[in-house]
């Protein structure tokens, strides 16, 4: 069993370290006050070759998988969750057309996100279904214009990056919308100037500003069959296993980054003739902390090595649940504790712990909550996937 990165994985982590260090470090605290899009950070990853990290050789990406991935957004996120995302908007989108999509799509779609010439959005969440997919109204029927062609109707919400997108990946219902049947759920790219595109709000989020959340409505919008990837309700389910250990990476750094300038300043600052740090009780607090956050680590990279050997469908949702499910509240717990440390200076804005504090509850809400993973973990145990005997 081997616990080193392979020299090229080792590489690519030193390489983002330092892109990290000297070009997302200094605009974090800006991003965030202003929540304007970091044009300039998403060139710099661009130019570093960063954007098809996940993506095949053979549609213009590198080949370092998921496992890559990971560990690119690990680096980013210590100091901006916002440049994680845009990471991470690399792969959820592509994910159910590298799993189903035909070879024609995967050349037209895969190679403008990997050279940073387009970028997408996943449609899935929906007003009044979140967590429950099988509840979506979204639909499609079929286009009496177009042979095999289908019109799509409905409305998607909290849609990371909506607003930057090129195109969508939209997941509706082909029939009655009002039906629960798992196979008649689709997966359609949309282009998102389509004819009956529009995209009419922008929410106000607590964190992770920079990347516009966003409402997108469909209104008769025409699809070809070149459009139609299928799948139903199983590739939106795998699409997402498959990013539980890229959300974890998320986590993972967040947590990183707010132990790591929480332990600085204890070290730093005095109180009662000594510094915060001499005290017993903040430096068990801060070992605690950090156990938690290598052992979200294990988890996160080995789920990050079974999602690459294809290993996302029922049988491995135990352990990439248990990957986005503990690194994420490990999180919210490494967030909470930068704060406490600081004490009244961290929850001021002069400090980014405030920011890693409000940045950290999205990741135990998006691409299912801690509750849906935990479930996910106990149906995986009962049904005997996740088993030590």
């Amino acid at each position: 069993m081997e616990f080193e990165l392979s020299p090229e994985m080792y590489d690519l982590q030193q390489s983002v370290r330092r892109l990290a260090q000297t070009k997302i470090k200094p605009r974090a605290r800006e991003i965030d006050t202003t929540g304007e899009y970091p044009q300039d950070i998403f060139d710099e990853l661009r130019r570093a070759d960063l954007l098809g990290l996940c993506i095949p050789e053979e549609y213009g990406g590198s080949g370092a998988g998921i496992m890559g991935l990971t560990l690119a957004i690990e680096e980013v996120t210590k100091y901006s969750n916002v440049i994680g995302l845009m990471l991470l908007l690399t792969r959820l989108p592509t994910g159910p057309i590298m799993i189903a999509g035909n070879e024609e799509q995967k050349q037209k779609y895969l190679p403008g996100i990997a050279n940073g010439t387009s970028r997408a959005a996943f449609c899935l969440s929906e007003p009044g279904a979140g967590s429950d997919v099988a509840g979506m109204r979204t639909h499609a029927t079929p286009d009496p214009d177009i042979e095999d062609g289908f019109v799509i109707n409905g409305t998607k919400c909290w849609i990371s990056g909506g607003m930057q997108a090129d195109w969508f990946v939209v997941f509706a219902k082909v029939g009655d919308p009002s039906l629960r049947q798992h196979t008649n759920i689709y997966g359609f790219i949309v282009e998102a100037d389509s004819s009956g595109v529009t995209r009419p709000r922008v929410d106000e989020k607590m964190g992770v500003k920079g990347i516009d959340t966003t409402e997108i409505v469909f209104e008769n919008v025409k699809v070809g069959p070149r459009q139609v990837i299928g799948g139903g309700f199983l590739l939106a389910m795998e699409s997402l296993n498959a990013m539980r250990p890229i959300v974890a990476a998320r986590a993972i750094g967040l947590a990183e980054g707010a132990l790591m300038y929480a332990t600085e300043y204890v070290k730093q600052r005095e109180a009662f003739g000594k510094t915060i740090s001499d005290f017993q009780g903040i430096r068990w607090e801060i070992a605690k902390c950090a156990t938690e956050i290598e052992a979200a680590r294990l988890l996160t990279y080995r789920g990050a090595w079974l999602a690459d050997q294809g290993m996302f469908s029922k049988e491995h949702v135990p352990m990439l649940s248990m990957a986005k499910y503990y690194a994420s509240e490990v999180a919210v717990k490494a967030s909470g504790l930068a704060v406490q440390l600081l004490g009244a200076a961290g929850y001021m804005h002069d400090h980014p712990v405030e920011q890693f504090y409000r940045d950290a509850r999205q990741l135990t809400i998006v691409e299912g909550t801690s509750q849906i993973q935990m479930d996910l973990i106990g149906r995986g145990v009962l049904h005997h996937d996740l088993w030590w005997d």
